[in-house]
């Protein structure tokens, strides 16, 4: 008799595989107000649940907000919220239609007002590459190029906490608990290295997938492996 796959159990989001809720200490969105504001950075924390430490911001109102922190930003410093300036400067707010080429940027908006999604870990930054009528096209720190709407908003500057995949793990157990506090899986074993009846692509006398590696979305979880609904394989 076999066992449930690491995948079924995954799929129940329960026990060491949900991320625990209470090591992030909020969300970390652009506000839905896009009126021109200024906050001061109030604090600077850490956030087990980020890869980067995060300012609060405190308006005028004493309305309170946690934003990702960019290298160099201190305690005291005022951040813009701005739709309509161009005021281009450390910590700033804005779309990315009004910032000019060459400048790094981070947290930035697939759509606008969804809060910001892209380029979000330590030390990480996407740059503007070309502005057109009403899009936007910025280079990503893998290299590849997106374009979005001139309207999405960025953050200026580089995500904070650089430097961190500089020191070594040095042993499986503090990278056991690195992941965890993430609610990521480690060690990541692969199938093929697997028995027969611990995974549908084990077994044989070599490790081998035995059989299309692709698969229907709508397949039960015990043959949920492989590439899932792929509109197509191989090299491009």
């Amino acid at each position: 008799m076999g066992k449930r796959l690491i995948q079924q159990r995954r799929g129940r989001t329960r026990g060491r595989f949900r991320s625990p809720s209470h090591r992030f200490k909020g969300k970390i969105k652009y506000d839905r107000d896009t009126s021109e504001r200024i906050g001061i950075i109030d604090d600077i924390i850490h956030d087990p649940g980020h890869t980067a430490p995060l300012a609060i911001v405190k308006f005028g109102d004493n309305e309170k907000i946690m934003f990702l922190a960019p290298e160099g930003i201190g305690v005291g410093q005022k951040i813009k919220f701005s739709t309509k300036k161009n005021e281009v400067s450390l910590g700033n707010i804005l779309p990315i239609g009004r910032i000019p080429e060459g400048v790094p940027i981070y947290n930035v908006e697939i759509s606008p007002g969804d809060g910001g999604k892209l380029v979000r870990a330590g030390g990480t930054n996407a740059s503007i590459v070309s502005h057109d009528a009403k899009k936007t096209v910025i280079q990503l720190p893998s290299g590849g190029f997106k374009t979005l709407d001139s309207e999405c908003r960025a953050t200026v500057g580089v995500v904070a906490g650089g430097g961190r995949k500089e020191k070594p793990f040095l042993k499986a157990g503090k990278k056991h608990f690195e992941f965890r506090r993430k609610g990521k899986q480690y060690p990541v074993v692969r199938g093929v290295a697997m028995c027969a009846v611990s995974h549908p692509h084990g077994g044989g006398n070599h490790q081998h997938v035995g059989g299309p590696s692709t698969i229907r979305r709508g397949s039960s979880p015990g043959k949920n492996v492989g590439n899932i609904a792929a509109r197509r394989t191989g090299k491009r």
